[in-house]
């Protein structure tokens, strides 16, 4: 089950520094501007035992904090939709303003989880300014520091313990498909241009997380699902903003299929949202077919396709083993051929390679090309598996894994997708002491 929860507050309450700390890497950029663009407002946290993702709302608010009305209000409304619990950050060492008061106001009238945390809590100092913001309504509150880490322990117990249990999952035997991408770029139609003719072989399966929905597609000898996609669940119109929106919008799509389609409008380019996506699909380990549509309205020679193709896969990289189709809904153009191509890729996904038939291939070239010696220290592998896992995962035994650098990982990958056909599929290595 996907569950989702969502950072909201006013711009420079620490809401990327806490981001950032709740999954563990530096992803949301972090600058005392506020409104400050970041590239990521995506990421998964895994705590006593369970998993969640997180959603940092401060990615796309523009101008001063006087600026309230439009930009916050928007994804504040936004997350209350999306999210399972939201996180209200309010700042100590600022204390109570009237945007907080506003925010609250907002929250207090949906029935929504809320946990009140006050951060920049950095020392015992600063513990008695958090009790203004009982003002708020809102209840008892966490206090953390951001920074350092204080407090955040107690705050994610509380999370994880509101979470509802893991279901059992529906059993999908057949592959899940995902369309997702930037608004406007065709989905809809793509997705009509599929089921829309003949309805009566459509037939909607209610998913496994809320809202989620499952429409099964059968012709032409293809059966799938086309899951939680713009086409097929109906939304009022929500004035949001559309950047951030088809973000989050995209996490349960993407998290229920085995394999997204990821459309790209040919008439605008790949641009930064559209890596903001892709980087979810390789982040969940999903099969990925890209679809550059409304390639009936380029202007072509004979080698715009080709130079198209590398200027996406040099936007991608370093996975950059993709198909990439170029496809136009409106002249029904290729759509047989991106539908194939998924099915494809999602068998691609379930391979399993024999031990046996892995070693006689890998380790010829390991031992042509062994890893570069560190400290004088040379390693040597042995052995390699693939692990029994959803995706292609595989484990490489070595006297000392520690020393066996990033670039020699990409080597081995390289390798592996030259020599068993893992096309659009991420794969993961682990090198382990032998």
């Amino acid at each position: 089950m996907s569950n989702i929860i969502a950072i909201v507050g006013r711009p420079n309450v620490g809401k990327s520094t806490f981001f950032n700390r709740l999954i563990q890497q530096r992803e949301a950029i972090v600058d005392a501007t506020a409104g400050v663009t970041r590239d990521r407002i995506y990421g998964k946290c895994d705590w006593n035992g369970k998993s969640f993702s997180v959603i940092d709302t401060g990615g796309y608010i523009t101008g001063s904090d006087d600026v309230f009305e439009e930009d916050i209000r928007k994804q504040v409304l936004l997350a209350i939709e999306e999210a399972n619990i939201i996180l209200f950050l309010v700042d100590a060492q600022e204390g109570l303003t009237d945007m907080d008061k506003e925010v609250a106001q907002v929250l207090r009238r949906h029935d929504r989880p809320v946990l009140l945390v006050v951060n920049k809590v950095d020392s015992a100092v600063h513990v008695g300014l958090a009790a203004e913001f009982y003002q708020l309504g809102l209840g008892d509150y966490f206090t953390i520091s951001a920074i350092n880490g204080s407090g955040s322990g107690e705050l994610l117990d509380e999370i994880t313990n509101r979470l509802p249990e893991a279901e059992e999952e529906e059993s999908f035997d057949l592959p899940r498909f995902a369309v997702v991408g930037r608004p406007n770029a065709g989905k809809s139609s793509f997705i009509n241009t599929l089921i829309g003719e003949e309805r009566n072989i459509v037939t909607d399966v209610a998913g496994t997380t809320r809202d989620s929905i499952h429409t099964r597609y059968n012709r032409f000898n293809m059966d799938f699902y086309l899951v939680d996609t713009a086409g097929i669940r109906k939304k009022g119109k929500v004035h949001e903003n559309l950047e951030f929106y088809s973000v989050m919008r995209a996490v349960r799509a993407i998290e229920n299929a085995d394999v997204c389609f990821l459309m790209i409008d040919a008439t605008r380019g790949i641009e930064a949202q559209d890596i903001n996506i892709f980087s979810l699909i390789e982040r969940n380990r999903k099969g990925l077919v890209i679809l550059v549509n409304k390639w009936d309205a380029i202007e072509k020679n004979t080698s715009t396709m080709e130079e198209y193709r590398k200027a996406i896969l040099k936007r991608v990289q370093p996975f950059s083993d993709i198909p990439i189709i170029f496809i136009s809904v409106l002249e029904k153009q290729r759509i047989f051929q991106a539908i194939e191509e998924g099915m494809r890729v999602y068998e691609r996904r379930s391979t399993r390679i024999p031990t046996s038939k892995l070693n006689d291939v890998m380790l010829d070239i390991i031992s042509a090309y062994p890893p570069p010696a560190i400290k004088g220290k040379y390693v040597k592998i042995k052995y390699c598996t693939m692990l029994p896992t959803e995706t292609p995962r595989f484990a490489f035994y070595a006297n000392l894994p520690q020393y066996v650098r990033e670039g020699y990982k990409r080597f081995v990958e390289n390798k592996l997708r030259e020599h068993f056909d893992l096309h659009g599929v991420p794969i993961d290595i682990y090198f382990r002491k032998k």
